[in-house]
């Protein structure tokens, strides 16, 4: 008989505030496969003095480089944003990493969030 699929999706969530690295670890199931949508937010903010200014944000999936991605600074803020669905075999951990870099414009905010999608 296969597992049972809970009736709340597992949801999981770093905020690392401006920082320029952020972790989230979603520990491993003994049960059941899972299938998490993932969404990577950077944020920033141009410089007040009008200066070119640019931000970039690599993702790895445990320890693989996903994505990358460089991008001039507009207006007074600006994203990066990032989205993937990753499937977790039984047993199976996942760490997502965040690295951010930044030329003259000045980091917000940068989030994780996982939450779990039972339409495999």
């Amino acid at each position: 008989m296969p597992p049972t699929t809970p009736s709340t999706p597992e949801q999981w969530r770093i905020d690392a505030g401006a920082a320029d690295v952020a972790k989230l670890d979603i520990p491993p199931s003994a049960q059941r496969e899972r299938v998490f949508e993932i969404d990577l937010r950077f944020a920033v903010r141009a410089p007040a003095s009008g200066a070119a200014a640019w931000h970039a944000m690599n993702v790895d999936l445990n320890g693989v480089r996903e994505w990358s991605r460089r991008s001039e600074t507009h207006s007074p803020t600006d994203t990066l944003d990032y989205h993937c669905r990753v499937v977790l075999p039984v047993g199976r951990a996942l760490r997502v990493r965040a690295v951010t870099q930044v030329g003259a414009a000045q980091r917000v905010r940068l989030v994780i969030e996982a939450e779990e999608s039972h339409d495999a």
